[in-house]
């Protein structure tokens, strides 16, 4: 009889409001780290969105991972492909992996949202762009560079012009 191998469970971790490692993506979005890969055995991360009024994350596509989208604050907008939506507070919305996605404020006063990322890994993504913005403005060849190495692609779809001059957005690149 073989005997059965147990892995530990993880420590426990307390994230009280407003704690976590925060930094920039783009202009007038920001990241605040909750639960990172670590902390749940690589099977999900949690981060939370501040956005700016007029802030825009730019259509891209992620290739391993599915992002849950809770707003906690304000209106925030999603396009994924061919749909479009926008959610106030205590709406969720799911962008599975493979599909053409942006995001923006929607509202004109500030809003935030949870992001949950599974599985786990881009955490790391958002802290190393965090870390070039920290740095000082990164230059697009080295945003590209590590969204590569992320398989995240920016991509711009026919649609995206209207949704920034609709909202009165600020495209970040």
């Amino acid at each position: 009889m073989t005997q059965q191998v147990l892995e530990a469970p993880p420590q426990l971790k307390v994230v009280q409001p407003g704690e976590g490692d925060a930094g920039v993506l783009a202009p007038g979005v920001g990241v605040q780290f909750k639960i990172d890969a670590e902390d749940v055995g690589g099977r999900v991360s949690v981060v939370e969105h501040p956005f700016d009024v007029g802030a825009l994350v730019p259509p891209h596509v992620h290739h391993l991972e599915d992002e849950v989208s809770i707003v906690i604050e304000g209106r925030i907008g999603f396009r994924s492909e061919d749909r479009e939506a926008v959610l106030a507070e205590g709406g969720y919305i799911v962008k599975p992996r493979g599909e053409v996605h942006a995001m923006w404020n929607a509202g004109d006063v500030p809003a935030r949202m949870i992001e949950i990322i599974t599985p786990a890994g881009f955490d790391k993504f958002f802290r190393e762009l965090a870390g070039m913005n920290a740095s000082g403005q990164p230059q697009m060849a080295h945003i590209a560079e590590l969204a590569a190495r992320y398989e995240l692609p920016f991509v711009e779809p026919d649609w995206i012009g209207e949704v920034i001059e609709r909202y009165g957005l600020n495209p970040p690149l």
